[in-house]
């Protein structure tokens, strides 16, 4: 799948195959003539992706080729060991989680997981996790409290499921809960938002000590179609609202939102899974190196500090 703005990218990367298929089927050399594109090529994508405006930021962190929690705790992580279920209700497959080593640490994931195909993301609900999701989340991190290890959260959901069952069983209240709970877990916490992180879905494990984004991630109270609907009646307004939301990585980090970008590939983390989870293995070990050093009584005051730093008020 390719992206309206990657047409110029797309037409050289044809090119490209174009001429290797000639070189294969007439047996001539066209080294040189692919070495001059795929420079072309590499300059075309830096310049293109260092340019992206807010809207198109928002295509690429929903790419439906970019990896979700499972692909990076694949490459990431050792000796995973997945747990299921909030002891109350169900599995909600929309939320994964469970224990692994990062290097030799021992540390609790919990992460918002999307599906491949619409088999699995009917299974999965999308990435849009149910009251029992978050609850299933919490039962784990307080697992993580009790043995003293660290908690990794991993931040990829359009938003909670505002369905009827949903409601009923208290979406809001276990999203609220959470993140009482969260400003208060006695462990060091850590979130990486790896794609889309919108609304209350994101921030019911997102109350963190440190939060990384991917470079072409995003993070906001509303999509930009959704802000788009409310403000301007129409979704037609889509990228107006996406520039006024401030939800790309460079925007929260400038905000003091956002603690640590990520870098990805050129050309996103859907062009190269392997060195997005390299870029993100090394941010995750720097970033709990620091964290597991600090006093329990120090780790929640500047996990305070954090949030209630955030946002300009005054006073009238």
């Amino acid at each position: 799948m390719h992206l309206d703005f990657e047409r110029d990218i797309v037409e050289i990367q044809d090119q490209i195959s174009k001429l290797l298929d000639l070189a294969e089927r007439r047996g001539i050399d066209v080294s040189d003539e692919v070495s001059v594109l795929r420079d072309k090529l590499q300059d075309l994508k830096e310049q293109t992706y260092d340019n992206l405006t807010p809207m198109e930021q928002v295509q690429v962190a929903r790419h439906p080729d970019r990896p979700y929690t499972l692909d990076y705790i694949e490459r990431i992580f050792t000796d995973w060991v997945e747990l299921h279920g909030d002891r109350n209700f169900r599995d909600d497959e929309a939320i994964v989680g469970g224990w692994a080593r990062l290097g030799k640490r021992s540390v609790m994931i919990v992460g918002q997981q999307k599906g491949r195909d619409m088999k699995e993301n009917l299974r999965r609900n999308f990435g849009m996790p149910h009251p029992e999701g978050y609850r299933k989340a919490l039962r784990l991190m307080r697992q993580a409290e009790k043995f003293g290890r660290p908690v990794i959260c991993f931040i990829d959901t359009p938003g909670a499921y505002p369905g009827i069952g949903s409601e009923e069983r208290g979406i809001g209240e276990a999203i609220a809960f959470n993140l009482r709970e969260m400003s208060r877990l006695r462990v060091p916490v850590l979130a990486a938002v790896i794609g889309e992180g919108m609304s209350g879905g994101a921030l019911g494990i997102g109350v963190t000590d440190r939060i990384l984004m991917l470079e072409h991630s995003i993070y906001s109270v509303i999509s930009p179609e959704g802000c788009a609907a409310i403000l301007w009646r129409s979704a037609e307004h889509k990228e107006k609202a996406a520039t006024a939301l401030k939800l790309t990585a460079e925007d929260l980090l400038s905000l003091g939102v956002c603690d640590e970008i990520v870098p990805e590939p050129v050309g996103g983390a859907h062009t190269d899974w392997e060195e997005a989870a390299d870029h993100l293995s090394t941010a995750l070990e720097k970033n709990l190196e620091v964290l597991t050093k600090l006093s329990q009584k120090k780790l929640l005051a500047q996990r305070w500090a954090k949030y209630e730093a955030i946002g300009d008020w005054r006073e009238e």
